[in-house]
């Protein structure tokens, strides 16, 4: 069965919400590293719509030779919309149907792991579903204050800590699994 891998840039605070204002002090190459091999370890990308449209908007049309391109229009996408039914993107689908479903029928198709970041409701759907297998949170080593948190009044559940690894900058790779109920 085929693992779904949330990547997301969180501050200290939990806020995921619009990394781009406060994390770019905070990059690394080994960052990027970590980023990249999430990625590279995936066939399958699962997106929100809005985090869709902003990669799609950032990487359908750029050049073939772009390093950072080349990487983010690599794996397959499916998307998931209740109002898209085009995608400019190549090899993107729409995720049709329920979303617990549809994602449960995805993680029991042939290919390898998905890797789900940005798209916030779709991963707080995902966690309350027990849907997500691993958790990779790049902790940045500021609290923003307000904005859409990763956990945001769900119900309490608990996760194992696999690995953690502290990158330059001070932001920790931290890498959780779900425990069981």
């Amino acid at each position: 069965m085929r693992k779904i891998i949330v990547g997301e840039f969180i501050s200290l605070d939990g806020v995921v919400e619009a990394p781009e204002q406060w994390h770019m002090a905070y990059a690394s190459p080994e960052m990027f590293g970590v980023m990249w091999g999430l990625s590279d370890s995936c066939d399958t990308t699962l997106l929100g719509r809005v985090t869709y449209e902003g990669f799609a908007a950032a990487f359908a049309h750029a050049p073939a030779d772009d390093p950072i391109a080349a990487k983010m229009n690599k794996n397959a996408r499916v998307v998931v919309s209740r109002t898209l039914d085009e995608l400019g993107w190549q090899n993107s689908t729409v995720l049709d149907g329920d979303l617990e479903s549809g994602v449960a029928a995805l993680k029991a198709s042939e290919g390898g792991d998905i890797l789900t970041t940005g798209s916030t409701s779709v991963v707080q759907a995902l966690l309350r579903a027990g849907l997500v297998d691993e958790l990779h949170l790049l902790v940045h080593p500021v609290t923003v204050g307000e904005g859409r948190r990763l956990f945001d009044g769900d119900a309490a559940a608990s996760y194992t800590l696999d690995d953690a690894t502290v990158l330059p900058q001070g932001v920790i790779h931290a890498v959780y699994r779900p425990v069981a109920a």
